[in-house]
């Protein structure tokens, strides 16, 4: 089994060691046993020997990138041997540098967050958007805290989505809870009576449709998903699917909308089809609530997306 390590990144004081603390520590695929985490460098918040002790974690501290080489992992996967591996990278090295590294053969990168103090954002991006660019590109999650909750986020959302268009962004307000997205902050536009959704903000899409039906409610959409019908399921309906990544790569599921069909017709199954669908919001048979349904106006044969998988955001 390989080792995971997790990169967090962020320039000083955008919030990685909460992050680390708050968030990653706490997720259920730490394995037990030793966390080594190594410390680029030092912000605000710390790692007291209590905390440390009682999340069975060793810190080592690196002064200047040239200490993070082949060499230097090596020694620290023969001295601890740990479990997972958690770097808290310094904002202003340059992440491409540290991803390109040769780690020993049984670790193995298993994500890269970025944290983002909103209250600096406007300032990286008008004066140091290259550098602030470069460590987001790569990353799975950012965060974004201590937001004015007027601030432009859909803009900012624009500016990343041409970077790094898989990153899940979070926006938190400065208590640190999460703003739930507006209409928005959306990464397509939902004004008109036709909603198109790109490949990679199916997942997007999939989760607002639930929580905010309403604003689907008897419009048409578009996008690109396979075909599938599962066992039992009526001829005149199927299942435009996608493969979502909910978590960690471990947790790979299909998961798409029931669709009706107008009679009984053959599709082609586990084929990729764009999808054109009237959206409807209708209860479920045999139980006390409800749920998106599609009405399919339309499909045809569709190339498979550059990244097949998609990512809850």
């Amino acid at each position: 089994m390989k080792t995971p390590v997790f990169v967090c990144t962020g320039f000083l004081d955008s919030g990685k060691s909460t992050l680390i603390k708050e968030t990653l520590m706490e997720q259920d695929w730490i394995e037990p046993g030793l966390t080594l985490l190594i410390l680029c460098e030092e912000g605000e918040v710390d790692f007291p020997r209590e905390y440390l002790d009682e999340k069975e974690m060793a810190l080592l501290k690196v002064d200047g990138f040239e200490q993070l080489n082949a060499a230097f992992f090596r020694n620290c996967e023969k001295n601890y041997h740990p479990a997972q591996v958690v770097i808290e990278y310094n904002g202003m090295w340059k992440l491409a540098e540290l991803l390109s590294i040769r780690y020993p053969r049984s670790w193995a990168l298993s994500g890269v967050y970025s944290t983002v103090n909103g209250m600096t954002l406007d300032l990286y991006l008008k004066n140091m958007k290259n550098m602030l660019m470069e460590q987001l590109a790569e990353s799975e999650l950012i965060v974004v805290n201590r937001c004015d909750r007027q601030m432009d986020r859909s803009g900012f959302r624009r500016a990343l989505k041409v970077q790094n268009p898989m990153a899940q962004l979070i926006f938190e307000d400065p208590e640190g809870k999460i703003i739930m997205p507006t209409e928005d902050d959306l990464p397509y536009d939902v004004k008109g009576d036709r909603i198109v959704i790109d490949d990679e903000d199916f997942g997007i899409w999939y989760v607002d449709a639930y929580d905010h039906p309403q604003t689907y409610l008897h419009k048409e959409l578009e996008f690109k998903a396979q075909a599938f019908r599962p066992k039992g399921m009526d001829e005149d309906m199927f299942v435009p699917v996608r493969k979502i990544m909910t978590c960690c790569a471990d947790d790979l599921r299909f998961y798409g909308y029931p669709c009706k069909l107008d009679k009984k017709t053959e599709i082609p199954e586990k084929q990729w089809v764009k999808v054109r669908a009237r959206f409807e919001f209708e209860p479920v048979a045999y139980q006390d609530s409800r749920q998106p349904v599609l009405y399919l106006t339309g499909m045809e044969a569709a190339e498979k997306p550059k990244d097949e998988i998609v990512y809850l955001g």
